[in-house]
């Protein structure tokens, strides 16, 4: 006979699990600092900042997308951010006509311009579509973040900064990308607020012929 499952180890092996994860994270507060000061600077010129991800980290993309449109903690501007995760006619149709491994970089093509931030979301940090735009959002002129598990994988060879998670495992690096995000969240519109000028100068759309 199959043995019961100990729950109660379970629960205490993944709290524990998390907690190390969490606070070894400490060492990556220069790293942080540095994104969130980006992010600033473009928003406070009138540019954006765009997210994408798969899976849990699309639904993250869109998490965080969110709490920049709306509000973190603090009543301020909405602030300029898109998550290149949720039309799913445009997933859809690039995917069926150029392939899964576009449907995050066509879009970068159409949205982004120099000055943006594109922060990619993988915790393999090898994933195909991610890296594809993070070199198309690199190529126009735009600071790009890779936000992967440990050793980086292939995204923290394309991208200006990378933010790399000390785990291999795809649930505490999940959760660890949303405490930075709410971090960076929280940092941003703290610096938002000190700027209360009525309303944010978007940038102009400006593209350089090739």
């Amino acid at each position: 006979m199959a043995e019961t499952p100990d729950k109660s180890n379970v629960f205490a092996s993944t709290i524990d699990e998390h907690l190390a994860v969490i606070e070894a994270l400490r060492d990556r507060q220069p790293v942080l600092v540095r994104i969130a000061a980006e992010m600033v600077k473009a928003l406070l010129r009138g540019n954006k900042v765009l997210w994408c991800g798969n899976g849990g980290s699309a639904a993250d993309s869109q998490h965080l997308a969110a709490e920049l449109v709306g509000r973190f903690r603090r009543e301020r501007r909405a602030l300029h951010s898109v998550a290149l995760t949720t039309d799913t006619s445009i997933l859809t149709a690039i995917g069926n006509d150029y392939g899964y491994e576009h449907v995050f970089r066509r879009q970068v093509e159409a949205l982004c311009i120099p000055g943006d931030i594109l922060i990619g979301l993988s915790t393999s940090g090898s994933s195909r579509n991610v890296c594809l735009a993070l070199e198309a959002a690199r190529n126009l002129g735009a600071f790009t973040v890779a936000f992967t598990g440990a050793g980086g994988g292939s995204m923290k060879q394309v991208a200006d900064l990378a933010l790399c998670v000390p785990s291999r495992d795809t649930a505490r690096i999940q959760e660890a990308h949303i405490l930075c995000g709410h971090i960076l969240c929280d940092s941003v519109e703290q610096e938002i607020c000190a700027h209360p000028a009525p309303a944010i100068p978007r940038a102009k759309e400006e593209r350089t012929a090739p």
